[in-house]
């Protein structure tokens, strides 16, 4: 894994495929997992109804559906803090890998 550790000691790493299993570390507790996959699959929802209706204003509730349902998962089920905080870009395409990976039954349910 090719990672660097910043003098704040926050892990940077230098690619996504790295940074992956790390992500997957942080989203152990299956209650916090599912309330991710609940979160996309509201914001696939949202943007599709956003389309369809042309409300374009319903953009605005993406960032609070999406994370509103991964933070609680975080802060009351895994103890820990989002990955988002520290690596925002990586965390946000982690969340739709592991929304994938859960879709194909690659991550259990």
């Amino acid at each position: 894994m090719k990672k660097q550790t910043t003098e704040q000691g926050t892990i940077q790493f230098t690619n996504f495929k790295d940074f992956y299993p790390y992500y997957l570390q942080e989203h152990t507790n299956t209650t916090n997992r599912r309330l991710h996959f609940i979160g996309s699959c509201l914001v696939v929802i949202a943007i599709c109804y956003a389309l369809l209706t042309l409300n374009l204003k319903v953009f605005w509730l993406l960032p609070i559906i999406g994370y509103g349902f991964a933070w609680v998962g975080h802060f009351f089920f895994e103890k820990n803090r989002p990955a988002t905080f520290k690596h925002p870009l990586y965390s946000l395409l982690g969340d739709w890998v592991m929304f994938r990976d859960i879709l194909t039954g690659k991550i259990k349910w």
